[in-house]
């Protein structure tokens, strides 16, 4: 009888322990969807300013119709990735951070524009947005992290693979001219 006691206790506590550990696991898989909805929501404010510095800067820029153009096409592609996936958002929001880098290092060209309050506003809305967007990739990579650390380590690896946990995207940088520290010059 003490045998029948000692395997049902054996059997709750593996329960017990099952659960915990599932809930954990859902716990952190919820915190990575959150980061990368709190990065969505920043990259869709950028995908809003876009239009707006675009217009502003048109009016100033004629001869730089390619790179207006290539940043409108950048974001329209950023557009259409929201919801495919991690590096697939990634890939494009990383070509439409080139293309804005472009677009302001042009900017410089122009110092009519660059006095120009609506403008100002837009790019200091564009650049807080960015630090922002920064901030959210750091605590998403974080939270992937953690959650592929619970998802991969024992015991709750068997849990994470018995229950169709699948290791979290991290949000990296795959342009090579992003990784490159920005040159400054103030010559002419």
């Amino acid at each position: 009888m003490i045998a029948v006691y000692v395997v049902i206790g054996l059997v709750v506590i593996f329960l017990f322990l099952f659960v915990g550990t599932f809930n954990s696991l859902v716990r952190l898989r919820n915190q990575v969807r959150n980061a990368w909805a709190q990065i969505d929501v920043q990259l869709k404010r950028r995908h809003d300013l876009i239009p707006n510095l675009v217009e502003t800067v048109k009016g100033y820029m004629e001869f730089e119709r390619a790179t207006l153009e290539a940043v409108t096409n950048a974001r329209n592609l950023a557009e259409k990735a929201r919801g495919t996936g991690a590096e697939n958002q990634a890939r494009a929001e990383n070509e439409l951070t080139g293309a804005l880098t472009r677009l302001l290092a042009v900017v410089e060209n122009y110092p009519d524009l660059k006095a120009n309050k609506n403008f100002l506003a837009l790019q200091e809305e564009l650049t807080s947005t960015e630090n922002k967007i920064a901030f959210s990739r750091q605590f998403y990579n974080d939270s992937v992290l953690g959650y592929n650390n619970r998802t991969q380590m024992f015991p709750s690896n068997v849990v994470a693979g018995i229950a169709g946990f699948k290791p979290g995207e991290f949000f990296e940088v795959t342009v090579l001219e992003e990784r490159e520290a920005p040159r400054v010059s103030f010559g002419r």
